[in-house]
């Protein structure tokens, strides 16, 4: 009986091939739709992922900006501070801690080009700890660091309006900071954030341009991993307030902040955002769903008489009301399947095309969970939009279906 039903479903759907191929067609696009823009979304969140994700361990470390809450001046960070934040007996979360001081420049080069920059004056990790790269050249190392070498890593901005962009250029040449020439040794990669920037050594940037003993502006912790973060954050918290003999916490002081909650804080923007475009995309879905209503309710009134030849002939009303549903089921699950195969296939394309065409583009990753939700509303679809014509058809008295015209 269910395979006589289907076979009867089918010629119905065979018989009008254009208007059942229309009908499918606006499950087709619904469904690549959400497909395809969960896609994207998902490459863009897992791309932040790959670029930021190894910055999840790190903690900054700064001094409270104008008066302490409480009253009086805030003290200022000291590399003593800093030895205490990598002491293992108060901090065993805490994996490294890297001091910078930072400042502003004029840096000018042979033939007279200047141009205004921050500087940098840290440790030889720096680079290693904000997960920087390096365009050409190096970043100078332990032994440098410790002699207060006068050598350089200039950010690409420095070298596009001093060298013209050329990094070759750039290696090697002598470059008067402040009262001081330097070295250029490398040039760092751009991040979008930092690219105005010359970095050199801690000793090197504190005598020849921003002074100080040992204060520090900032100190970059790493905590062990990504998950001892929050207990990284409170032992420094505890190691300062002691340091600076805060006695109440809503006068520190010093701010911490954990990048990872900033990160926490853009991925789940990303998530909403990918879960919003998706369900625009589902508009289209319902959408089709009209459509498939629309185009089965014209099936019932063009085949009342068949329904009541049917009937009068002994067909019961959940036959009838079988038939209309498995004709819109399968208009929607046939959509569905077609559409998924578009979704997807658009979808890979693009992860192989895309980065092809615009570097650094973050290559679309399907959502196994949105081929399968996307697919299951289709079938949704079909039998909640078939539903009210098939159980109208089912309800037709067949004198009624004989006597239509």
């Amino acid at each position: 009986m269910i395979l006589e039903t289907a076979r009867i479903a089918l010629r119905g759907l065979r018989a009008n091939k254009l208007r059942s191929a229309l009908t499918t067609l606006g499950i087709v696009i619904g469904v690549a739709a959400v497909i395809v823009l969960v896609a994207l979304g998902n490459g863009i969140q897992s791309g932040f992922n790959d670029i930021f994700g190894s910055l999840a361990t790190q903690i900054t470390v700064t001094q409270s900006q104008g008066g302490v809450p409480g009253g009086g001046r805030a003290r200022d960070l000291t590399e003593n501070d800093l030895d205490a934040l990598v002491d293992p007996t108060d901090a065993p979360d805490v994996l490294s801690a890297t001091p910078v001081v930072g400042g502003a420049a004029l840096l000018q080069v042979e033939g007279g080009l200047q141009y205004r920059t921050s500087v940098t004056g840290t440790t030889a990790e720096y680079l290693e700890v904000n997960d920087r790269d390096l365009e050409a050249g190096r970043g100078f190392d332990a032994q440098e660091a410790r002699t207060n070498a006068k050598v350089v890593v200039l950010g690409p901005n420095p070298v596009q309006e001093l060298f013209g962009g050329n990094n070759a250029a750039a290696l090697g040449s002598e470059i008067r900071i402040g009262s001081a020439v330097f070295r250029v040794i490398g040039v760092a990669e751009s991040n979008g954030q930092q690219d105005d920037v010359a970095i050199m050594p801690l000793g090197a940037a504190r005598s020849y341009l921003v002074g100080g003993d040992d204060e520090l502006d900032t100190i970059i912790v790493r905590a062990r991993s990504a998950e001892t973060v929050n207990a990284a954050v409170e032992q420094i918290t505890a190691i300062l307030t002691d340091r600076h003999n805060i006695r109440d916490p809503a006068e520190r002081d010093f701010d911490v902040q954990a990048l990872q909650s900033l990160l926490d804080q853009s991925s789940q923007f990303l998530t909403f955002l990918t879960l919003f475009t998706g369900a625009v995309a589902g508009i289209s879905l319902v959408v089709g769903s009209i459509g498939v209503a629309n185009i089965m309710l014209v099936t019932v009134t063009e085949r009342t008489r068949e329904i009541g030849i049917r009937k009068a002939i002994g067909a019961r009303p959940r036959v009838i009301l079988g038939q209309f549903l498995l004709e819109s089921i399968f208009l929607s699950g046939l959509g569905g399947l077609m559409g998924i195969a578009l979704g997807v296939g658009l979808s890979v394309t693009g992860a192989l095309v895309l980065p092809q065409l615009i570097p650094d583009f973050p290559a679309p990753v399907v959502d196994p969970a949105s081929v399968i939700f996307s697919f299951t509303i289709s079938l949704v679809i079909g039998l909640v939009a078939g539903g009210y014509p098939a159980n109208r058809a089912s309800r037709l008295r067949p004198i009624e279906a004989l006597r239509y015209q």
